[in-house]
């Protein structure tokens, strides 16, 4: 039975490309980049060919991008770091209802533990952030904001140009910080015209290795660091340099950014591709937060009425089909996804939701199989839930 697998969203398959480039890294250049010898020198190298790499997408600043483990330590670092080192300049932060667990927990965590006050942006049914709002509750103690770019699932794409703008303009010194980990090198980063400070990347949902991401800290931005160590990343994120990962994450963001425009038509149209052969199926499904033309070119969210997200989810992947649940399950209890909650969706979509997310590893005739798979499932399972009432 072939895979088919649908959830780009929460981790990507690695390009061979790179594959065999980090193993001739671990292979070759195996010297600690902050030695003196030649080995140690040619690590550095390569380390900092990463850097160059994914500097690209920032205006080509090296000088401010911080490899971390992650978009998760780089969503804590920027958050964290900024919120303690600025203090003195104020207590307030504003955030979004949507973001990413390793955002909001972070808020959560200044909130209950350092003194800070936090707004929580509402979201509208799209999953969008009313920039207005933002406006009205930025003031003079104002010290961070964090907003994602797209949300990973539902794959709303905020208004960034227009939020940044209104932040600055209520305070300037407001730091902005931006969780772009499901749109770098997807989509064009606009940091300028969104007035950013700090923003969040990942190499493994660009088809690079997991346990790999970077901070870019726009310069002049002052931010503490979480670790303490012999003084690697300007002493921002010390620790020995993860040469391989950092490479590998170079190599992947320089082939997904490669024709990015086509590369992205072609991943949106095969999320159209889907929704459009569901449709014709005449299967009952709703679309969670934007409409699929103006969503992320890569993910889509689905309730289908009366059907447990985690059934249909057995039932795809017995037939080869990976996709992911709108509901996280934490410690055996099912819980109700917060950012599908925030939708305000009825119940019934809340636990039937499932999301599909795309890249170019797919096929049409993948995608085409998918949907008529998955239209056959719902309909078998609302044939036996009506049987068994």
């Amino acid at each position: 039975m072939n895979e088919i697998y649908l959830d780009n969203s929460a981790s990507t398959r690695p390009y061979p490309e790179v594959i065999d480039f980090m193993a001739t890294v671990l292979d070759k250049n195996y010297g600690n980049p902050s030695s003196l010898h030649s080995k140690g020198i040619d690590a550095e190298k390569v380390f900092e060919e990463a850097r160059r790499r994914i500097a690209s997408f920032f205006n080509e600043r090296e000088e401010e991008i911080y490899f971390t483990s992650g978009g998760t330590e780089a969503n804590n670092l920027a958050i964290k770091g900024a919120a303690l080192r600025n203090k003195n300049r104020g207590n307030h932060l504003i955030t979004s209802q949507v973001e990413h667990p390793s955002v909001l927990n972070c808020f959560r965590y200044l909130e209950e533990n350092e003194g800070f006050t936090v707004d929580y942006l509402p979201v509208d049914s799209k999953g969008l952030v009313n920039p207005e709002q933002v406006r009205e509750l930025v003031n003079e103690n104002t010290v961070l904001i964090s907003i994602m770019h797209v949300n990973n699932e539902v794959g709303s794409i905020q208004p960034l140009e227009e939020i940044g703008p209104l932040i600055k303009a209520g305070n300037p010194n407001a730091l902005f910080h931006v969780d772009a980990v499901q749109s770098f090198a997807r989509m064009h980063l606009d940091i300028a015209a969104w007035q950013a400070d700090l923003v969040s990347c990942s190499a493994h949902k660009i088809h690079g290795p997991r346990g790999v991401g970077c901070l870019w800290v726009k310069k002049g931005t002052l931010i503490r660091p979480l670790l303490h160590g012999g003084g690697q990343e300007s002493e921002l994120r010390p620790g020995t340099e993860n040469v391989p990962a950092a490479a590998g994450f170079g190599l992947a963001a320089q082939m997904t950014g490669e024709k990015r425009e086509r590369k992205a038509a072609a991943t949106s149209s095969l999320k159209l591709s889907f929704y459009r052969a569901l449709e014709k199926s005449g299967v009952e499904f709703y679309v969670n937060g934007p409409e699929p033309e103006e969503g992320a070119i890569h993910i889509i969210n689905l309730s289908f009425p009366g059907l447990p997200s985690e059934v249909m989810l057995r039932s795809l992947e017995e037939r080869g089909i990976y996709a992911s649940a709108g509901s996280a399950c934490h410690s055996r209890k099912p819980e109700p996804s917060h950012i599908l909650q925030a939708l305000n969706l009825s119940d019934d979509k809340l636990h039937s939701a499932l999301r599909f997310s795309f890249s170019l590893y797919n096929s049409e005739q993948e995608i085409q199989f998918a949907a008529a798979q998955t239209a056959e499932v719902a309909r078998e399972l609302q044939l036996m839930f009506q049987n068994k009432t």
